[in-house]
C-alpha cells in the first residue's frame, strides 16, 4: 500500500522549461537562440556573442552544480529481508530447520528483486494513477478505467511470487500462512498500491475455501490463488453503500431479483469499491421476495459472487458513475458503481451474508496489520539511513542523543507490532491446518480487531514522527515520503474505524461469556511467568503484571456499571489489551534470545513497557467514563448536555 522508490534517489535534476511549462531534465532544456531570424550582419554578429555569452554563464552554473550538487544525501536502502535482523531473528527462532532454510533462501531472492525490480514500478504507479473514460469518441459510453503498465506488472509479480497462493496450498502447512504474511510485508512498502487488492482477493479466497469451494466456484477460488499471471485474478469486495461503510446492516440498499435460471439481478449504489479494475466481487444484497419486499436489517442481507467482465470485456451490466479523489493510494482505483441488473450468484446461504463475510473481514483486517507494520519499517528504515548521512550542527544526526532517542521509541514501537503480527498469523495458521486449540481460536478472534485498530494508529503517528525526522526534505512532495504518510492514514479507516473495532472487541468479549478474556489473561500470565526467570525482564515483568491487576480491577468495578461505561471505555479497554499483549510478545522473544537488542537496555522490551499499559485503568481512575463525563462531552462538543 505504500509506494516507496524515492524519486529523491535518482541523479536527475530537472529546471523548469518556460516554454512549456514542464519540468525536464536539466540536459534537456533549450536555450533560446536567434538563429533562423532575418537580420542584418552586424546585428548576427552581435546576436552571436550575445548568445555564446548566454552558453558561458550557462555552463559556469552547471559547473558550480557540479560541484554543489545535493545539499543533502539521499537515504538508502538495500535487501528489505536481509537488513531486517528482527524479522530473520523470528524466521530463525520459530521455523522447522527445513522450512527455514527454503524460507530464507526465497526471501533473499525476493528481496533481491523488490530492490532492482519492482520498487521502481512502485513510483511509476504512484506518478500514473488510473484514469476514467467514460464515453469514446463517438459518444458510445464505455466507463473504462486505465490503469497504467506498471499496475498492471504487479499483479503479475503477486501471481508469480504466490503472494495468495502460498496461504492456500499450504506447502509448510501451519507455517504457510505466516510466510505469506511475510512476503506481503516486505512487497507491501514497494507494491505501489497493489496491497489493497490483494488484501480483498485473499479474503476473497478465504470465503470461498470456507464455503468448501462449490462447484460453480472453483474456477474462481483456482483463480484467486494462481501462480500463472494469465490466469491470476484479483478480487473487490462491495459493501459500502450511500449510507454509510460499517453499518451495512442498516445501510444496504442493493436488491438481488432471483431469474428463473437461479441466478439473480443485483440493482443498487456501491458508493465506494475499492480496486475497481478487479475480476470479480463479493457484495451484500437483499434478496426480494415475489412481492418485491426485502427484510431488513442484518437478516435480510446475502452473500453474492460476480464477475466484473463478461469474457469480452464487457461490464456485467454495471455502469461506473466516477473515481473517488482520494487523499492517498491514490494508484488504486476506486469507483462509485451502478449495478443495474449485474449478474450474480448466492454464495451464502440466504439471509446469512454478514456471518458468511466475517472470513474476509479477519484476513483483510491482517493485511491492514501488515501494511501498518511495512509502512513503519520503512520510515523508519529511511530515517535510520538518513541520520547517518546528514550532518547539522557539525555532526551526523546519529551523533545527536535527541534525535536518535527519537528514533529509537519509533524503533520499539514497529518492534512491538512486528511481534504481534507474527503472532496472530502464526494463530491463523494453526486455525487454517486444524491444529489450533479453542483457547488459541478465542485468542485470535480476540487479537484481530485490537491488532487492526492499534497497528492502524501507530502507522499514522509513526509516519508523521518520521517524516520530522528528515526536516524539510520530509515534507517535499517528490521525495516520496508523503506518499507514505498519505497511504497510511486510510489504515485507521478502511476496515472499521478504531471505534468500531473497539466495539468489536467488546461484542467478542460478550459473546463467549467472558471465555475470551479469561484465554487472554492466562496466556498472557503465563508468558510473564516464563519471562520472570530472567533478570534483565524484571522491569517489564513487573510494569505488565501490575497493568493485568489495574485491568482485572477495572472490569470487575465495570461489571456492575451501566453499559454505557463499557462504551464509553471501550477504545482505552482495546489499547490496553494491545500495550499488554505487545509487551508479552517482547518479552518472549527477548527470552527466545532474539535480541531485542541485547546487550544494550535501549532497545529492550523494557522500552515498550514504560508506556502506560492500562490506560482504561488511569482513565477510569479520573471518571472518565461515568454518566456524567458523558454529558459533559456532549455539552463541550455540540453545546448542550443532552446525549
Amino acid at each position: 500500500m505504500f509506494a516507496c522508490r524515492l524519486p529523491w534517489w535518482r541523479s536527475s535534476v530537472t529546471c523548469k522549461s518556460w516554454q512549456s511549462g514542464h519540468f525536464v531534465p536539466w540536459g534537456s532544456c533549450q536555450m533560446l537562440t536567434v538563429k533562423g531570424i532575418n537580420m542584418t550582419a552586424g546585428q548576427e554578429q552581435q546576436a552571436g556573442m550575445k548568445e555564446k555569452q548566454v552558453l558561458e554563464d550557462s555552463e559556469m552554473h552547471l559547473a558550480r552544480r557540479d560541484t554543489e550538487a545535493l545539499f543533502q544525501e539521499q537515504p538508502e536502502t538495500g535487501n528489505q529481508y536481509l537488513e531486517d535482523t528482527l524479522l530473520r531473528s523470528y524466521l530463525k527462532t520459530h521455523l522447522p530447520p527445513k522450512v527455514l532454510e527454503e524460507v530464507h533462501q526465497d526471501l533473499e531472492r525476493f528481496g533481491n528483486r523488490l530492490l532492482t525490480k519492482i520498487q521502481p514500478l512502485s513510483w511509476e504507479c504512484e506518478l500514473n494513477p488510473p484514469v476514467f473514460r467514460q464515453f469514446d469518441a463517438w459518444g458510445r459510453r464505455v466507463d473504462h478505467i486505465h490503469t497504467c503498465s506498471a499496475w498492471r506488472r504487479m499483479k503479475e509479480i503477486s501471481a508469480e511470487e504466490g503472494l495468495i497462493a502460498e496461504a492456500y496450498e499450504k506447502r509448510y502447512s501451519n507455517w504457510s500462512r505466516l510466510y505469506q504474511a511475510v512476503k506481503l510485508y516486505l512487497f507491501s512498502s514497494s507494491s505501489g498500491g497493489f496491497s489493497c487488492p490483494l488484501a480483498m482477493t485473499d479474503g476473497a479466497a478465504k470465503v470461498i475455501e470456507s464455503l468448501g469451494i462449490p462447484g460453480s466456484l472453483k474456477n474462481a477460488f483456482g483463480r484467486l490463488t494462481s501462480r500463472d499471471p494469465a490466469k491470476f485474478w484479483t478480487s473487490g469486495q462491495w459493501m459500502t453503500e450511500r449510507r454509510g461503510g460499517s453499518d451495512v446492516a442498516n445501510g444496504t440498499e442493493t436488491v438481488a431479483r432471483k431469474q428463473p435460471d437461479g441466478t439473480y439481478r443485483l440493482y443498487g449504489f456501491k458508493w465506494f469499491t475499492s480496486a475497481a479494475d478487479s475480476d470479480m466481487a463479493l457484495t451484500l444484497a437483499r434478496i426480494a421476495d415475489a412481492e418485491g419486499q426485502c427484510t431488513q436489517g442484518s437478516r435480510g442481507l446475502s452473500l453474492f459472487f460476480l464477475r466484473v467482465r463478461d469474457e469480452e470485456g464487457k461490464l456485467n451490466n454495471i455502469q461506473v458513475q466516477r473515481l473517488k479523489d482520494k487523499l492517498g493510494t491514490r494508484q488504486m482505483a476506486t469507483a462509485e458503481l451502478w449495478l443495474q441488473g449485474a449478474r450474480a450468484e448466492l454464495i451464502s446461504a440466504e439471509g446469512r451474508g454478514v456471518a458468511a463475510i466475517s472470513n474476509m473481514l479477519n484476513i483483510t483486517r491482517i493485511h491492514n496489520v501488515i501494511g501498518a507494520v511495512a509502512a513503519m519499517r520503512r520510515m523508519i528504515s529511511l530515517s535510520r539511513d538518513y541520520a547517518r548521512k546528514r550532518v547539522a550542527f557539525g555532526k551526523l544526526l546519529k551523533d545527536h542523543p535527541l534525535h536518535v532517542q527519537t528514533i529509537a521509541r519509533l524503533e520499539v514501537q514497529v518492534r512491538g507490532a512486528f511481534l504481534l503480527l507474527m503472532d496472530i498469523v502464526r494463530l491463523l495458521g494453526l486455525a487454517e491446518t486444524n491444529l489450533a486449540s479453542e483457547q488459541e481460536q478465542l485468542l485470535l478472534r480476540l487479537l484481530i480487531p485490537v491488532a487492526k485498530l492499534y497497528t492502524g494508529k501507530q502507522a499514522s503517528a509513526v509516519a508523521v514522527e518520521a517524516m520530522e525526522s528528515f526536516g524539510g526534505q520530509g515534507y517535499m512532495e517528490d521525495t516520496g515520503l508523503p506518499v507514505i504518510l498519505r497511504d497510511a492514514l486510510v489504515l485507521s479507516i478502511w476496515e472499521g474505524t478504531t471505534n468500531i473495532l473497539s466495539l468489536d472487541v467488546l461484542r467478542s468479549l460478550a459473546k463467549s461469556q467472558g471465555q475470551v478474556m479469561a484465554v487472554f489473561l492466562s496466556t498472557v500470565q503465563k508468558k510473564l511467568e516464563l519471562a520472570s526467570g530472567t533478570e534483565e525482564l524484571s522491569p517489564a515483568v513487573q510494569r505488565a503484571r501490575e497493568a493485568i491487576g489495574s485491568l482485572q480491577q477495572f472490569m470487575a468495578a465495570a461489571g456492575s456499571e451501566q453499559a454505557l461505561t463499557m462504551e464509553l471505555a471501550a477504545r482505552d479497554f482495546s489499547y490496553s489489551l494491545a500495550r499488554i499483549y505487545t509487551g508479552r510478545t517482547a518479552q518472549e522473544s527477548q527470552n527466545h534470545g532474539m535480541g531485542w537488542a541485547r546487550p544494550s537496555p535501549a532497545l529492550s522490551p523494557c522500552r515498550w513497557c514504560e508506556q502506560e499499559l492500562c490506560p482504561v485503568a488511569a482513565e477510569a481512575a479520573r471518571g472518565s467514563y461515568s454518566g456524567g463525563a458523558a454529558l459533559r462531552d456532549s455539552a463541550l462538543v455540540f453545546g448542550s448536555s443532552r446525549l
